[in-house]
């Protein structure tokens, strides 16, 4: 998890800074909240130096590193100094994940799990555009070289393949849709109706907050004309599952 100050600056446009705080912080809870509720899930470990982290973590029984105490800086050295300390203990087969994904189900885990039994292998949850990664599972002989960033779901997959490892990829809208930009909040405001008790559906729907950011983005797709509608659209179909 970033540290919430400088979260989500992308959406400065639409939100406020303290607005991105709370809403990066919303969704992280939604992600622990599905994660310390599933059955198989025995261990949650938050890495962040946000100066919450760790008072969010005790809420959700999760453990937290900061990345301080890893002894490495950056998204992918810091993911594989963890991995390799908790498959060092035994932890396997893990599940690395981002936190800004408000639609992630118990579902969702179920199948990531179950698909990474069934291959033995490394499972890539790719973003809704079918170019990030926003979820891996894998176990210690599947380990992949961590390539977090632009085109990184080709990039695991490739590296996987390139090591004999097994690989499949996973297409669903709790993982695919991460919000970095106002057509992805479009997509989330509108099925905050699904779960309307979620941490991102307390701040959101049926709230005066969200109404102003229904305005701002309709706004700001009336802007783009046709161009933001089009985008919409072409998010709303990548995350099909």
């Amino acid at each position: 998890m970033k540290d919430l100050v400088l979260a989500k600056t992308r959406l400065s446009g639409v939100l406020t800074s303290v607005e991105r705080r709370a809403l990066a912080q919303a969704m992280v809870e939604d992600v622990l909240a599905v994660l310390s509720s599933h059955q198989h899930i025995t261990r949650i470990t938050l890495v962040s130096d946000d100066p919450g982290a760790s008072m969010l973590a005790q809420k959700y029984g999760a453990d937290c590193w900061t990345e301080s105490s890893l002894g490495c800086r950056g998204l992918n050295p810091l993911i594989q100094c963890a991995s390799e300390r908790l498959l060092a203990a035994g932890e396997e087969p893990l599940v690395v994940l981002h936190g800004d994904l408000p639609l992630l189900t118990r579902e969702d885990i179920d199948l990531v799990l179950a698909s990474q039994q069934a291959l033995n292998g490394l499972i890539v949850g790719c973003d809704s555009k079918g170019m990030g990664t926003n979820l891996l599972a894998f176990n210690a002989a599947s380990t992949p070289r961590f390539c977090f960033g632009a085109d990184s779901c080709a990039a695991h997959i490739a590296g996987a393949k390139n090591t004999g490892v097994a690989v499949q990829i996973l297409q669903r809208s709790g993982i695919g849709l991460d919000v970095d930009e106002a057509p992805d909040l479009q997509c989330i405001m509108d099925e905050l109706h699904v779960n309307t008790a979620s941490n991102t559906a307390q701040l959101l729907y049926n709230t005066e907050l969200g109404a102003r950011v229904t305005l701002a983005l309709t706004a700001m797709m009336g802007d783009t004309e046709s161009g933001g509608a089009d985008l919409i659209d072409e998010v709303k179909r990548g995350i099909a599952s």
